[in-house]
């Protein structure tokens, strides 16, 4: 089976890269190879690209780990954000669908209104706030409509040793500033990269039995907190490898920090169908987060 991924130099693109390389993988799928791609080895915006590589390669399995990910910035950039999470991912998933590929995308727990109560199951009514989610439920939508053979897989509050996210931001201004004030009015479900690199890996001997039920499922983070609570962790966390972390640390209103982009306010998801699915457990965020600031101070 061979296996393309796109985005090799993002976040989840660099957890993927360390995972399929690994030796401890080949004994859980046999027959494999793994090709990575960053965007200046093939972009997944340059439609002509993108059909040269499915020429070259014949992929039996696209791991789309590429998308506009700046949420406030699609607010004022939403040409840019349909074209790489909208239009770009309905031209993989006709590739996808014409070349008999497998197509397993990664989307967002931002497609969600936030006005829930309990983590969302798959199922639930879709209805976006910002931009940059709209974006992602539309390519949700092209995917399902091409009929490709799929996975689509909503992740929500990624973090890691790798790239830009809150544990790093939280990180740095905590080795800035003695006064810090975080969001507790919106809830949501960490989720390890490396996790969600792992339960992607998860799926593909699936795909090779032919066991695979197509369709969304979600996967995230195994508790719900919030922004200010996730700060909580990160910072206890730092302290403990001696680490500086600011003299205080404030709760806030969503109102006392406004952004461009509109976030939901409860956007947890369950990953329940995911772990039933494949046996994968959600992403234990708590003992991620040591483990990631560990990595990032050795």
């Amino acid at each position: 089976m061979k296996v393309i991924v796109l985005g090799k130099d993002g976040q989840l693109g660099q957890c993927l890269s360390q995972q399929l390389s690994s030796s401890a993988l080949e004994s859980n799928i046999a027959a494999f190879t793994a090709q990575l791609f960053a965007k200046s080895e093939c972009d997944l915006s340059n439609f002509q690209q993108l059909y040269e590589m499915f020429l070259t390669h014949a992929p039996d399995v696209i791991i789309n780990a590429a998308a506009y990910t700046a949420v406030d910035a699609a607010e004022d950039n939403a040409e840019l954000a349909d074209t790489l999470n909208h239009k770009a991912v309905s031209h993989l998933a006709t590739l996808c669908k014409d070349f008999d590929s497998t197509l397993i995308h990664i989307s967002t727990d931002y497609v969600f209104d936030g006005r829930g109560k309990l983590p969302y199951a798959e199922d639930e009514p879709t209805a976006p706030q910002g931009l940059y989610g709209k974006t992602k439920l539309l390519g949700e939508n092209a995917i399902t409509a091409s009929k490709c053979k799929h996975i689509i897989i909503r992740s929500a509050w990624i973090f890691s040793e790798h790239g830009s996210n809150f544990l790093k931001t939280m990180l740095r201004l905590g080795g800035e500033r003695e006064h810090i004030s975080v969001v507790d009015d919106q809830l949501g479900s960490p989720t390890y990269a490396q996790d969600l690199a792992r339960a992607i890996i998860a799926t593909l001997p699936y795909i090779a039995g032919n066991k695979c039920s197509w369709g969304i499922y979600h996967y995230a983070g195994n508790s719900v907190v919030s922004w200010f609570e996730f700060a909580q962790q990160i910072f206890s966390s730092a302290q403990s490898l001696g680490l500086k972390i600011p003299k205080t640390l404030t709760a806030i209103q969503t109102a006392e920090y406004p952004t461009p982009a509109p976030r939901p306010a409860y956007s947890a998801l369950n990953s329940k169908l995911f772990t039933q699915t494949f046996a994968i457990d959600a992403s234990d965020w708590r003992a991620a987060v040591n483990k990631t600031l560990t990595k990032i101070t050795q």
